[in-house]
């Protein structure tokens, strides 16, 4: 039986990585990568020496069938995505769909843990976390107001990765939709720049309008009651 590994890596500091995951990556016999330029600074940091394909939302039916045809040859694959844990807002969703319903129970899929930027606000947000829905991106347009509208009425936490080309927009929408909430932005997540704010719509929208220095980066974006 071939296994297909879903090893998390790194959302920023390289000591995110488990164990478990360098030895799944060191063992198997071939790494998919959302970019395998990536992924190979991953690799030559722990010392290990695998074949790297690419695997993205633009990769074409020619290398799924590519993935099938090794699956099938009893080959044992690891996929990552560029940071954190593949298939959570990631194309590796799709591939792990795929191939469970083209090898059933042929074929093990087996999760391999790591860090996740979610996860890893949510626990240092302040927020309740009881309970939470997540988001993913955004929308640009359709439907956007609609789910500003949802997220002022939600009784729940609200979780969503953002792009440091549309977080003002976002926040601004927040102050119009949710003035009331508290909003935690999480930025740069493990990394040397890593920062929380935590408070009102309008405060956060205010700090980074001060400080546009700090509007670059990764963000996830938590909102929940105060």
């Amino acid at each position: 039986m071939s296994n297909l590994y879903i090893v998390a890596t790194p959302i920023g500091n390289m000591g995110d990585i488990t164990f478990r995951a360098i030895e799944t990556l060191k063992e198997v016999d071939m790494i998919l990568c959302e970019d395998t330029r990536e992924t190979k600074k991953i690799l030559n940091k722990f010392n290990i020496d695998k074949p790297t394909m690419s695997y993205h939302a633009q990769s074409k039916l020619s290398k799924t069938d590519k993935i099938f045809e090794l699956l099938e040859e009893g080959k044992n694959l690891a996929l990552v995505s560029d940071a954190g844990t593949p298939g959570i807002s990631d194309p590796g969703a799709m591939l792990v769909s795929q191939v469970k319903k083209h090898f059933g129970d042929s074929v093990r899929v087996v999760p391999i843990p790591g860090a996740t930027a979610l996860i890893t606000a949510l626990s240092a947000s302040g927020l309740p976390t009881h309970e939470f829905t997540f988001l993913g991106f955004l929308p640009h347009k359709k439907g956007r107001e609609t789910l500003f509208k949802e997220i002022a009425e939600s009784d729940r936490t609200m979780a969503f990765y953002e792009s440091p080309h549309r977080i003002m927009k976002t926040l601004e929408a927040l102050v119009k939709f949710c003035p009331d909430k508290k909003v935690c932005v999480a930025r740069e997540l493990t990394k040397i720049y890593e920062e929380f704010i935590t408070d009102t719509p309008e405060n956060v929208l205010k700090y980074y309008e001060e400080n546009k220095d700090k509007v670059r980066g990764e963000y996830t974006v938590l909102v929940g009651n105060a």
